[in-house]
């Protein structure tokens, strides 16, 4: 088999697998969303009916990983491997809801990368021949990723207008080898990248610098420009972060103005939703893409897109430790073809 890789970090799939089908759950403020349509499950209980947030976000990703099993009518048996993880300690909210599935499980951290990841290491199995079908899938929790990283949710805190509003949802994608459907095309591995900011409610200042480097990278790795895609999506830098980064490329003389929008921004009403820089979380770019922008590519209002998942490295530890953020971004093309 020839070398599946062009210039620094990119690789192109010589088998492109097939998003064969995926699955969006999410909770209250997804279903006041303006993309609350594309979900396949909304539900106005932030708890799921469970007795903790932490038991709730498993919950979401039993419903997306059945859920998107029974939309491709498989069985658990079908997959070979499940790339996953989540934003709680130890990624606990995708190992629990495993324990019953029998699926081999390589779990993941890139904090809100992590679909993204889940995607290119997915793909990076199916088309070297070690999988025939694949599952990728995320979750995050507002109330649970904001006891583990800021302050109880009783603390009562001001929220500066940098923060951003962790999405309480999950997305599940199937890949698979044989099928129909959108395939993914090549993918660039993003590098970590720290500008120095500290502050944990300004997360789109820390990932911007790192999806302006991935994206730099895979323009000039496939010798392109942002107009060889309909869309450029990134997840989820929210309104700063995307400036930020639409900012840096037109110093560089780049204009991606009509074609680049960001996650954090699509999945919430920030005139009617009190959300202040957009959304964020595993689950933001993860429900945008296994909702909204899969389906807009089956009804064919997107052939090609590049969906760069962005991610904080942070941990509670090092946030009272005073050290700065880095940022990692992972870019998946993504194409329709004929």
């Amino acid at each position: 088999m020839s070398v599946q890789r062009t210039g620094r970090q990119t690789l192109v799939f010589q088998h492109r697998p097939v998003l064969l089908t995926t699955a969006a759950v999410g909770g209250k403020k997804e279903l006041e969303g303006p993309l609350h349509q594309w979900f396949d499950h909304l539900n106005p209980d932030t708890k799921f009916g469970q007795p903790s947030w932490e038991k709730a976000e498993t919950q979401m990703q039993s419903l997306a990983v059945q859920t998107a099993l029974e939309k491709a009518h498989l069985q658990s048996k079908d997959i070979d491997i499940l790339f996953g993880g989540d934003l709680l300690n130890q990624c606990i909210g995708t190992s629990f809801c495993l324990r019953d599935l029998s699926i081999p499980f390589l779990g993941l951290y890139g904090a809100c990368s992590t679909m993204a990841e889940s995607l290119l290491l997915g793909s990076m199995a199916i088309s070297g021949g070690f999988a025939q079908r694949v599952i990728a899938m995320t979750s995050s929790h507002f109330a649970s990723a904001e006891r583990q990283y800021r302050f109880p949710l009783v603390y009562g805190g001001q929220r500066p207008p940098t923060a951003q509003w962790t999405v309480t949802g999950s997305g599940c994608a199937v890949l698979g080898r044989e099928g129909s459907g959108p395939r993914i095309t090549a993918a660039t591995i993003g590098r970590v990248v720290d500008w120095g900011i500290k502050d944990a409610n300004n997360m789109g200042a820390a990932m911007a610098p790192a999806a302006y480097d991935t994206l730099t990278q895979h323009f000039k790795d496939l010798n392109i420009g942002p107009d060889a895609y309909d869309l450029i999506v990134t997840g989820d830098l929210g309104q700063l972060g995307w400036q930020i980064v639409g900012d840096l490329f037109a110093k560089d003389g780049i204009a991606m103005d009509g074609v680049y929008q960001d996650c954090g921004i699509m999945i919430y009403d920030q005139k009617t939703q009190d959300v202040h820089a957009g959304g964020s979380g595993c689950g933001c770019s993860a429900v945008v893409l296994c909702g909204y922008l899969y389906r807009q590519m089956l009804e064919h209002r997107y052939r090609k897109i590049l969906f760069c998942g962005t991610g904080a490295l942070l941990s509670p530890t090092s946030t009272q430790q005073k050290e700065s953020t880095p940022g990692i971004c992972h870019a998946i093309a993504i194409e329709l073809e004929d």
